[in-house]
């Protein structure tokens, strides 16, 4: 497979793992609108849904297949020929269609949830791939729970799917168990033991039950994984998946990794704000990239050296994420640069013991009082008003 090995492909799975947050189902029209945003954004490949779950995610898939044209669109199934048989038939329409099948690999998953060996995992992982390769040439298997698995086991399922025909790997944290050293030499053993890896993508997918879902990501693509899966805003099942606005824009901004994606990250911020619409899924306002105040500095001594130098306190400026705008909010911990800046912009030019004055009524003012507005400053300079 000839790859730049330096391309990290994006895997968008908001419309599958997303939308299996309590209360966050979509309509398949709201679907086809997300998926063409995700068109647009660039992501390589749109998981648009499981199609033996349920006849609406079948039907899903097939619309979504219908309505984009450059993404790889892919179906999910379990390692059973009912999975993939719907999924099959859910692809027909697909410009370039994947099947992702796949099974437990940690022993707590072969013991616990499957009741049987590993040998008989192996078999049956090999199986699976094998029947959805004779309908479909992109085949991904994922590995579940391989954040927990042996890796001396798990390497010898990845090199027996790659030999059946899989195209990618993907190397689950199910659970976000991993420390990001230990998923990252786990991703580096595989990559070192595995002697037909060349022949396929390694994929990380990653869970943040312990907020380590991102730093994950990226420790995988450091260690020799090329495609990253993961959803807008984060959401997905318990406390999410890794946020891909989150991954993209480290790359973008620690370019000594050398790694690249094809998205264009100035439609984040207005696709973040649709999935949180249409999901009804609110975003914390401290969320990285894409939050209300991830552009929103109160704090007297930042606000000062953003106003003097926006790289101060700014690593990514808000228009590369399509944000508005960078904002200089007023509190009660705002210095009187941050004061100056406000009253400029509203046409008042102080001078030195005006701003002194005012700045004392300021502070009493933020006090009392959580925002402070415009007309808030007008008040406090209504003497330079009437005086004007």
């Amino acid at each position: 497979m000839l790859h730049d090995p330096n391309r990290v492909y994006v895997f968008d799975t908001t419309l599958r793992d997303g939308e299996q947050v309590p209360g966050c189902q979509l309509t398949t029209p709201e679907k086809i609108e997300i998926a063409k945003e995700l068109e647009l954004l660039g992501v390589d490949i749109i998981e648009a849904g499981f199609p033996v779950s349920s006849p609406g995610d079948f039907n899903s898939v097939v619309e979504i297949s219908k309505a984009v044209k450059e993404p790889t669109v892919c179906a999910l199934t379990r390692a059973n020929k009912g999975d993939i048989d719907a999924a099959i038939e859910s692809l027909k329409y697909a410009k370039r269609p994947r099947i992702h099948t796949g099974i437990g690999s940690s022993d707590m998953h072969i013991k616990h949830k499957f009741n049987s060996t590993r040998e008989e995992i192996l078999e049956r992982a090999v199986e699976a791939v094998k029947y959805a390769k004779r309908a479909v040439e992109d085949i991904e298997f994922y590995a579940e729970d391989a954040g927990r698995a042996d890796v001396e086991y798990l390497a010898k399922m990845v090199e027996a799917v790659i030999s059946a025909g899989a195209t990618v790997v993907n190397i689950p944290d199910t659970n976000g168990y991993c420390l990001p050293d230990q998923y990252g030499s786990k991703i580096r053993f595989l990559k070192e033991n595995v002697k037909n890896i060349d022949k396929a993508i390694i994929s990380v997918h990653c869970h943040n039950d312990l907020g380590l879902a991102t730093a994950n990501s990226i420790a995988g693509l450091q260690n020799g994984a090329r495609q990253i899966e993961g959803t807008i805003n984060g959401i997905g099942e318990r406390a999410g998946n890794t946020s891909i606005e989150e991954v993209v824009m480290i790359l973008k901004t620690h370019q000594t990794l050398g790694l690249h994606t094809n998205i264009d990250s100035k439609r984040f911020y207005e696709l973040s704000q649709m999935i949180r619409t249409q999901m009804r899924m609110p975003v914390q306002p401290n969320k990285a990239i894409v939050g209300a105040n991830a552009f929103a500095h109160s704090s007297g001594i930042h606000q000062d050296g953003f106003l003097k130098m926006r790289e101060n306190y700014e690593i990514i400026r808000p228009e590369d994420v399509g944000f508005p705008s960078a904002t200089i909010v007023l509190t009660a911990r705002s210095g009187r640069h941050a004061l100056k800046f406000h009253l400029e912009r509203l046409g008042f030019n102080l001078n030195k013991e005006e701003l002194a004055e005012a700045y004392n009524s300021f502070l009493t003012l933020a006090d009392a009082k959580l925002d402070i507005n415009d007309d808030d400053l007008l008040s406090l300079v209504a003497h330079k008003l009437v005086k004007n």
